[in-house]
């Protein structure tokens, strides 16, 4: 019977993965980073799992969207929304907020961390909405950045949800995902903002950073990564990856 021929030395075998028919060879990764047909491949990925990714913070208009990633700093979205779902029904724009006042704002949410700071913080950028922007949540990364409690990851996020704009926020998820797939590394937030914002499909950049999150919450996870359940398992080139896995078959990505 005839062997199959061994790779020659110092030349290993490049094994092609196939994915929704199409096959392609292995992630390169240099420096950290990943090449850019590895990075193309894994959005589509996503986008072809869930087209219309959404975040997981509960709010009604502009204004609760912006009280709650405020809220939302070292803390959990589902804790959050546990703490937000009686105060904006009592609150939902900034009067009836600042109305509200400032003790009945930190009782409402005493359950998240750093509630006291956050309850001025969320009294004092009511006040500023309606004494500086008619009570609008303004559509400026400047402006917003402005408000108390609200820095650059606030702002994406509200320029992304609230606005279309394709900004990148990074959570902890966000740069954790980042560096171990090699998409954009970075030794801080701004780095791996700029990185993500150079690196990833533009049509991609829409919905990337909740495709990231959701990403690194559920399934890219720090202590125990859940590989059995990737979608880009096969493209990893982390060092604490779990593999072998098998490549996932994905139906066509349908371009609009």
């Amino acid at each position: 019977m005839a062997r199959a021929a061994k790779p020659s030395a110092g030349k290993p075998a490049v094994r092609a993965k196939r994915v929704a028919g199409v096959a392609r060879s292995g992630p390169v990764r240099r420096g950290g980073r990943v090449d850019a047909a590895t990075v193309a491949e894994i959005f589509k990925r996503f986008a072809t799992a869930e087209p219309e990714p959404k975040g997981e913070l509960e709010h009604s208009n502009p204004f609760t969207l912006l009280v709650a990633v405020v809220l939302s700093a070292q803390a959990t979205d589902a804790g959050v929304n546990k703490a937000t779902r009686a105060l904006f029904q009592a609150a939902d724009t900034p009067q009836k907020m600042v109305a509200l006042g400032e003790d009945r704002v930190r009782e409402a949410i005493r359950t998240i961390g750093l509630y006291r700071n956050k309850a001025k913080n969320v009294i004092a950028l009511s006040e500023r909405l309606i004494a500086e922007h008619d009570s609008v949540v303004p559509h400026d990364r400047e402006a917003l950045e402005s408000l108390p409690g609200v820095g650059r990851k606030t702002a994406n996020v509200v320029l992304n949800i609230a606005f279309g704009e394709p900004t990148m926020a990074v959570d902890t998820h966000v740069f954790r995902v980042s560096n171990r797939l090699g998409i954009a590394p970075g030794k801080t937030p701004l780095q791996v903002e700029e990185g993500l914002m150079k690196a990833i499909p533009p049509e991609d950049l829409q919905h990337a950073h909740h495709w990231l999150i959701l990403h690194g919450r559920y399934v890219c996870k720090a202590q125990r990564p859940r590989c059995e359940a990737c979608l880009i398992s096969d493209l990893c080139t982390a060092p604490d990856r779990i593999l072998p896995v098998a490549p996932p078959v994905l139906p066509p990505r349908v371009t609009p």
